[in-house]
């Protein structure tokens, strides 16, 4: 027995070499060439999901910068439609200022107007008025109090507003102050 003889070997090439095959391995794709076919493959999928990462990655970095870009310009802006809610309360005041030889009663109906132009400013933007009633019950969320005083009626209400108060969109732009009826 030979060891290169292949007709005593045994396994699939001593098999082919028995059916009078000529030695011929029918053993499949197994050799370097194989190899080199799989490690091509490997090198493509590695490319190819190589770049479709960096273009996920591309994709977030712009998705990140146009969201910052939307938050720039909403903060640059956001004052632009409370302010374009006030020119006519400034056109207003500044006809009043035009006219020189106004007469009193001109001048506070033209100030109380004024005062509606403003109001409706404040309420088309969500500001509202702190006004508590008398008597109603103090509210340090909504209410500054200014002093405690006596009075004939239940303690820690309301007596007397100083100054009103303002809510924008429901958070205290400005405390009302007020004074405090005392406890008993």
């Amino acid at each position: 027995m030979n060891a290169n003889d292949p007709t005593t070997r045994s396994g699939p090439a001593g098999a082919g070499a028995a059916n009078g095959s000529a030695g011929v391995a029918e053993a499949p794709d197994s050799g370097p060439s194989a190899a080199a076919s799989a490690g091509d493959d490997i090198e493509a999928r590695h490319a190819e999901l190589n770049e479709a990462f960096l273009r996920a990655k591309a994709e977030a970095e712009n998705t990140r910068r146009r969201a910052e870009e939307e938050v720039a310009k909403a903060r640059k802006f956001a004052v632009e439609s409370f302010a374009e809610s006030l020119l006519p309360v400034k056109d207003s005041l500044e006809a009043a200022i035009a006219i020189p030889s106004a007469t009193p009663e001109q001048l506070l109906e033209g100030v109380h107007a004024t005062l509606r132009l403003l109001a409706s400013a404040l309420e088309r933007n969500r500001v509202v008025e702190i006004n508590p009633a008398p008597a109603s019950r103090f509210d340090p969320h909504q209410h500054q109090a200014i002093s405690v005083v006596p009075a004939a009626q239940a303690p820690n209400t309301v007596v007397a507003v100083l100054q009103k108060g303002y809510l924008i969109a429901d958070r205290v732009l400005r405390p009302a102050l007020v004074t405090v009826s005392a406890s008993s």
